[in-house]
């Protein structure tokens, strides 16, 4: 294998805890998953570049909330444990997604189990719990939203409305699983269901300290240092403009924008040079 390759191919299977055992992608004859491989999600989840890209902007609109704010404030340790929870994330997803049912099934148990025990109460306060199905469908919503918007900008923008519709509504089953309730299953769902969400999304000093801890990630090596900014410069881009001015990110000049996403296409097409494909693709290979 090239070494350079396998280089960038290391340092990023390192950062997402691609093969470190914490998952099983094998699926039994006859079982595909929860989606399979002819679904929306499989094509979508399958691009490295646009989810991380789009993971991150997830996780700085979810912080919007005063209660997924606060189970991160209260039960993590997210100065230094930011790549973790991205970390952890991205295990997630790729076992809910390409892992048999029985795998996708066991991470979900492991989710609610955890969930149990985040709970607390907010600085005004309101209980919260990380159970509460509103507060669950929030973080479910701005996640599979910028998970699209991250696959239409940087990977397929011609992707059908059809299309899009499938990929939110088979997602349902995940956040249904995990406990949300009225889960909006399509476009026009989604963009009305954000509207309505608006109301209850707040910014303070503890937003601030959370968005910067994302922002500001310490990363090692010179490479990965470069894909973090290339990566968080896209992500901020690619917030809706009420979430990227609300978290005070200022994506900067029409000149500066053209830039990050420029920057991010060329990551993006050397990543999928070193991993040798998406995700789907190895794992349909490999399943043979």
């Amino acid at each position: 294998m090239n070494p350079v390759r396998h280089a960038i191919a290391t340092q990023v299977r390192a950062l997402t805890g691609a093969g470190d055992g914490a998952i099983d992608l094998i699926r039994a004859p006859g079982d595909d998953g929860l989606f399979g491989p002819g679904s929306v999600s499989w094509r979508v989840h399958g691009d490295f570049s646009s989810m991380m890209i789009g993971g991150t902007a997830a996780l700085l609109m979810q912080m919007l909330h005063p209660g997924a704010l606060a189970g991160v404030w209260d039960h993590s340790d997210f100065r230094r444990d930011m790549l973790g929870r991205l970390k952890r994330t991205a295990q997630f997803i790729a076992a809910t997604t390409y892992g048999g049912t029985a795998e996708a099934e066991r991470l979900i148990g492991r989710v609610r189990t955890i969930h149990d025990h985040v709970h607390g109460v907010l600085p005004d306060g309101t209980a919260y719990s990380a159970n509460d199905p509103h507060l669950l469908t929030w973080v479910h919503v701005a996640e599979v939203d910028c998970f699209l918007r991250g696959y239409l900008r940087y990977r397929d923008p011609m992707l059908s409305r059809a299309d899009q519709d499938r990929y939110f509504a088979e997602n349902v089953v995940v956040a249904q699983a995990l406990g949300a309730v009225d889960v909006p299953d399509s476009r026009a769902a989604v963009d009305a269901y954000l509207l309505g969400m608006r109301r209850e999304l707040r910014f303070d000093h503890r937003t601030q300290a959370v968005r910067d801890a994302l922002v500001k990630q310490p990363l090692k090596s010179p490479f990965l240092r470069g894909f973090g900014a290339i990566n968080t410069a896209a992500a901020i881009d690619l917030l809706p403009p009420w979430a990227r001015a609300m978290l005070e990110l200022d994506a900067g000049s029409a000149g500066a924008r053209v830039a990050a996403r420029t920057g991010a296409q060329g990551m993006a097409r050397v990543l999928r040079w070193a991993l040798n494909g998406s995700a789907s693709e190895k794992t349909a290979r490999a399943q043979g």
